[in-house]
């Protein structure tokens, strides 16, 4: 409404409204499942499958142009997930609720991956080129917090919820529902009061200066810039690096917090919602947040061409501390938070040659947004399609042997990789 107002004043809140939706489904689901007792295969394969609306967002992108302005749906989106949020918790008690949960959250990501498309558009529309550049390190950060938040915070509560209500160290099933239940409706009433504090505070993200093209206009529109996409020099070739960079985590994603929770006598950890909570939202965000800066640094250094094969080793080799976890089952959480901190390290310093890759690679052209919004959508497609499989392999094969598969699926990263052609300097 107030255009004058400072951008710190919606930046952060705006991203911290688009990370935990995702987060919320991509991780602290398949825990709150877990604790519900259903099978790794039934949540690997649904929690995974449900993230496809972000990988197909860029197919209706266009025709939030059309209707509204952006703001709208940022607030419209905001308001869904938060009372979805409430009616998850609410089916937590009911006989068929993995089904009925499964839906609603299908139905959050349908929003989820909306917003995050308008929220986009509010930033790039509202802020000159310049401050955009000063508040990426906002967006970036309180994009973070809301997964710390979720995976630190949120799972961390529901441990504790979880002793609470069972009146003791044993979870109950009535303990573990009613605790699954708070935390549920504590992201619904997130969601709530920032979707109301966006309706007074968020700018409108640009007015259109031109009539609003028709339904017919934007479909050709959109189909000529998807054309141009895939004819992009080596386009088939980059199209499968950036699938199989990350195919052997869209295995592990899924997988490991349900190996962190599940018995030892099932080949788990053993390791309660609170202490997955506590090693995920202090050293594995920590861990994170440095492997991220350091990054920068190294591909400024060295240069994306010669920097993009050891990103992707400390990318993929942490996966052995996980293979090491499985087989020696250690009960000191130090040993295992050196694991996870590993992990989070190559995670945050790896993925960040993949997302300069996608910018300076496939995206730049006439159509840079819509260009680097389709290989994202590849990218997620990437890690989506093996974390739908990730549940069957692992109860077939055992955490043990899954996480030895696992190193095995790594090889495809490292050749497409060692080999991978650039088209711009």
């Amino acid at each position: 409404m107030n255009k004058k107002l400072s951008p710190i004043a919606w930046v952060p809140t705006l991203y911290f409204a688009m990370g935990m939706p995702f987060v919320v489904l991509n991780m602290v689901c398949t825990l709150m499942f877990k604790g519900l007792e259903v099978s790794d295969t039934q949540i690997a394969f649904w929690t995974s499958l449900i993230m496809l609306p972000w990988t197909l967002k860029p197919l209706w992108s266009p025709f939030l142009e059309v209707y509204r302005t952006k703001k709208f749906f940022v607030v419209l989106t905001q308001i869904t997930s938060g009372v979805v949020f409430g009616l998850v918790a609410l089916a937590l008690h009911l006989p068929n609720f993995f089904a009925v949960g499964i839906a609603l959250l299908f139905v959050i990501a349908i929003s989820g991956a909306t917003h995050d498309v308008a929220a986009d558009g509010v930033y790039m529309s509202e802020l000159s080129t310049e401050q955009q550049a000063q508040y990426i390190g906002w967006q970036g950060a309180f994009y973070n917090i809301a997964k710390i938040a979720a995976t630190g915070g949120l799972v961390y509560l529901a441990g504790w919820l979880i002793t609470h209500f069972s009146g003791s160290e044993v979870a109950t099933r009535n303990g573990t529902v009613t605790a699954w239940m708070i935390i549920m409706l504590l992201i619904g009433a997130v969601m709530l009061v920032l979707g109301v504090y966006h309706f007074f505070i968020l700018p409108s993200g640009g007015e259109k200066k031109d009539e609003p093209k028709s339904f017919a206009e934007t479909m050709h529109e959109t189909w000529s810039v998807f054309a141009d996409f895939f004819k992009k020099k080596h386009i088939v070739y980059y199209i499968f690096f950036i699938i199989l960079y990350r195919f052997a985590e869209g295995f592990v994603i899924k997988i490991v917090p349900l190996f962190l929770k599940a018995p030892v006598a099932e080949q788990g950890l053993g390791l309660t919602e609170q202490q997955i909570g506590l090693l995920y939202g202090t050293f594995g965000a920590a861990a994170f947040v440095l492997g991220s800066i350091l990054a920068g640094y190294f591909i400024a250094w060295l240069g994306l061409r010669k920097a993009l094969f050891p990103l992707c080793c400390a990318f993929n080799l942490p996966f052995v501390a996980y293979t090491m976890l499985a087989i020696y089952q250690p009960d000191a959480q130090w040993i295992i938070g050196s694991a996870i901190v590993l992990e989070y390290f190559g995670y945050g310093f790896g993925f960040v040659g993949l997302t300069l890759f996608m910018m300076q690679q496939i995206a730049p052209g006439k159509h840079q947004m819509a260009h680097y919004a389709f290989a994202s959508g590849i990218m997620n497609l990437g890690v989506m399609l093996p974390g739908m499989l990730s549940g069957w392999v692992s109860d077939m094969l055992g955490y043990h042997d899954f996480f030895i598969f696992v190193l095995f699926a790594t090889i495809p990263a490292f050749l497409i990789t060692w080999f991978v052609p650039f088209t711009h300097k």
